[in-house]
């Protein structure tokens, strides 16, 4: 007799939680109405069991193609992207890239960068375009994040700015509704375009940024001790990024005292080293299933790094389906956007984080499996060939993912 559908994909979340594997992303509580994505003692999202399963064969078949921690696939042009679209080998397809902001100095200045996907999510809810948007926002702990459906104006300001703390968009009950559009992280604008695929069915529209992983809860609860808050002190607000470009991470405390730090300090200091194990080794770290990405369009120093000086937040603006297209368009003609156009080359050359991630991620997969962890499938990146361009880098990097699987590390930051 064969093994029940519940326990077979039990165990194989099971394999991608405990091999770190899992995103957080949330996917597979749409396929079993007993799973919700919970804290752990790592302080990530992963999925739990709460209640009786209700998964069948096609949950499982369906969850070894969508799951993000199992394979990914890469949007390559003429199979899943626009035809028409180029393939960059680092920022993915792309049919036209923009620098762009929000007209609505509002929500300019509460997003994280232009302000462009808040914008979006304002215009598209407000003339129907969606009939909601899934979004995430500060909790009412804000020191944690929850996923929210945007359906006006002041829902979607509610819900600008960036939050370095764990959420699941994918598993909000209307993420899948192709009615309506979810902004996510990559992995869960992936995990969303396979689930469509692997079932068949017409996609929501998929916005989606430029992401360099997710750090631990704990992490933020030690950036407000640092900043002097007592432990297990509620604050009354707490923001990542925005009102301001790039913003300062920002609490506010019961007694209306406020403290922050810079993002230099917050993500470069605390945040960034607290991500999860699987996010440094991701091979899409710029949203290549979505039908629009938006990212921060930094002005350089003369080597051609990021300067965080405070300024007016300018965003790259990446369309790369026909439907995201359209959607940019009509947006700008309707005067939510301003834009300029602008290269994929000038996209990447102020984002030398994702530069070097992607062309080192052949090396840190390789030194990962020698020591013996798990890592996806990736297909359709160009990985082995990027890696090849930049071999001393790709060696050194994988000696150095060697010794810290080896080390441990890799459990401390599952």
């Amino acid at each position: 007799m064969s093994e029940p559908a519940a326990a077979r994909l039990d165990a194989l979340i099971d394999r991608v939680v405990g091999t770190g594997c899992c995103t957080g992303c949330g996917m597979c509580a749409q396929l079993d109405d007993g799973l919700a994505l919970t804290l752990d003692a790592h302080g990530f999202a992963r999925p739990h069991r709460v209640g009786a399963s209700t998964a069948d064969d096609e949950a499982v078949r369906t969850f070894r193609a969508a799951c993000p921690g199992m394979t990914v696939r890469a949007q390559r042009p003429g199979r899943g992207a626009a035809p028409a679209a180029t393939y960059h080998p680092q920022l993915g397809p792309v049919l036209a890239c923009w620098e762009a902001a929000a007209t609505d100095p509002d929500l300019r200045h509460r997003g994280s960068s232009g302000g462009v996907l808040s914008a979006l999510a304002a215009w598209a809810t407000s003339t129907g375009e969606v009939a909601q948007v899934v979004g995430a926002r500060a909790a009412a702990d804000p020191r944690r994040t929850v996923s929210v459906t945007i359906r006006t104006r002041a829902e979607a300001l509610a819900s600008a700015g960036s939050r370095y703390e764990p959420a699941s968009a994918a598993a909000h009950p209307l993420a899948t509704d192709a009615g309506g559009a979810t902004i996510g992280k990559p992995c869960e604008a992936a995990a969303l375009r396979a689930l469509s695929r692997a079932q068949g069915a017409p996609a929501p529209l998929l916005l989606s940024f430029f992401c360099a992983g997710t750090p631990s809860a704990h992490a933020t609860d030690a950036l407000v001790e640092q900043l002097g808050l007592a432990p297990g002190q509620v604050p009354d607000e707490l923001w990542y990024r925005g009102r301001g470009w790039p913003g300062r991470f920002t609490v506010r405390g019961p007694g209306g005292e406020q403290v922050s730090a810079s993002y230099e300090e917050s993500w470069g200091g605390v945040l960034g080293p607290a991500v999860q194990w699987r996010c440094r080794t991701c091979p899409d770290g710029i949203g290549e299933s979505s039908d629009v990405t938006a990212g921060d369009f930094w002005r350089a120093d003369e080597r051609g790094y990021p300067v965080f000086d405070e300024s007016d937040g300018w965003s790259a603006l990446v369309a790369r389906t026909p439907r995201g297209l359209d959607l940019v368009r009509r947006a700008v003609a309707a005067g939510v956007l301003t834009v300029r156009p602008i290269t994929p080359d000038e996209v990447m050359a102020v984002q030398p984080s994702q530069r070097k991630r992607r062309r080192t991620l052949a090396g840190r997969l390789l030194g990962a499996r020698v020591a013996g962890a798990r890592v996806p499938r990736y297909r359709g990146f160009g990985l082995v060939r990027l890696g090849g361009q930049h071999l001393r880098e790709s060696v050194q990097t994988a000696r150095g993912t060697f010794r810290r699987v080896r080390s441990g590390a890799l459990r401390r930051s599952a």
